[in-house]
């Protein structure tokens, strides 16, 4: 397979200092112009002067990676840019400047409701409008940022459904095992907030994209070593990047008085690693989605991959609360090591 010589001096210096032994080897017997593949990419080189250049890579897809933090689906790269670059505008607009100037003293229900819709539907609506190169020629329902949004509509649909399990489910444990509340205004259902379901939207949008780009960075990286080893590695990346998150998310709201917990401390210091299961389930899940070109990921299989994300996280939170209990004393009359599961009980 011959192709036409790119030029793209990172990626050719890259390429030539990982591939230098090889390539040096065949500079008296390779003809002109070649291709070998190599780790799911294929190097170009030609020769120059009696030396080798390498002149790109191409995926197998046939798009130049261009980046070994990026996605070379030129779809989920363009979805993943997007959350990135959309992140800072909820973020400012709500630990900017609604909570240090304390806006909310003044909010009732609506505002807060209106607060979380601003941070969570421009991720809907802003790719719907301003329609990326790369998804211009996709129906709508193969676009990435759709997939991801709901188990992220399919980033957009992933999450959706596990933000959603989240908020419904899991924030009883926070009630019954962290000691966690809620005491701002808001409408609610199952006893959470409206609120919430839309924030961790934004926030969990932000959180696996974060995870997708070090993790895609990483493999690059051990691509060499031995599968144990990779498989160490990366687990020991996904716990580590899974606790730095929920502790972030902790310190930075721990401003604002109407999210509380019975000790602070020990939410710091053990509960965000209840918060972090939700992570270390659903960071290497979400990041298989639309990795691979030739891996179809369909809006059925995306429900179904984030629900059983979601199952699993489930499954882990109740173990906890059955065999750990909770990590600071409840107020009397709450049991947290009672039969059942924690959203039945009153």
């Amino acid at each position: 397979m011959v192709h036409t010589p790119q030029s793209d001096d990172s990626t050719s210096t890259t390429s030539a200092a990982s591939l230098g032994i090889y390539l040096v080897a065949r500079t008296k017997t390779e003809p002109l112009t070649h291709s070998h593949s190599l780790s799911k990419s294929t190097i170009v080189f030609s020769r120059s002067g009696g030396g080798i250049i390498v002149t790109g890579i191409i995926t197998m897809s046939g798009t130049s990676s261009g980046s070994l933090w990026l996605a070379a689906n030129p779809s989920k790269r363009w979805g993943e840019l997007f959350f990135l670059f959309y992140t800072p505008f909820w973020l400012t607009l709500s630990l900017g400047i609604v909570v240090p100037y304390k806006l909310y003293e003044t909010f009732t229900e609506l505002e807060y409701l209106l607060l979380a819709l601003v941070s969570a539907l421009p991720a809907f609506l802003i790719p719907m409008l301003l329609v990326g190169k790369a998804d211009r020629s996709l129906p709508w329902k193969d676009r990435y940022w759709v997939k991801a949004s709901l188990f992220f509509f399919p980033a957009n649909l992933w999450i959706i459904i596990f933000s959603y399990v989240g908020n419904y489910f899991w924030t009883h444990y926070f009630f019954k095992v962290l000691g966690a509340s809620y005491t701002f205004p808001s409408w609610k259902m199952n006893n959470v907030p409206h609120t919430t379901f839309f924030m961790t939207h934004a926030c969990f949008l932000f959180y696996h994209v974060a995870s997708n780009i070090t993790l895609r960075r990483l493999r690059h990286s051990i691509s060499g070593l031995p599968d144990s080893l990779r498989w160490s590695f990366e687990a020991a990346w996904i716990l580590a990047l899974s606790y730095f998150i929920a502790y972030l998310e902790t310190v930075a709201i721990a401003n604002f008085p109407y999210y509380e917990f019975v000790d602070r401390s020990a939410m710091y210091k053990v509960g965000c690693l209840f918060y972090a299961i939700y992570f270390i389930v659903s960071f290497p899940m979400f990041f298989r989605m639309g990795e691979k070109p030739s891996d179809e990921w369909d809006l059925s299989r995306v429900a179904v991959d984030a629900l059983g994300a979601a199952m699993l996280v489930t499954i882990i939170l109740d173990l906890w609360r059955l065999f750990l209990g909770p990590i600071v004393p409840l107020p009397e009359g709450q049991n947290c090591l009672q039969s059942g599961l924690p959203w039945f009980s009153r």
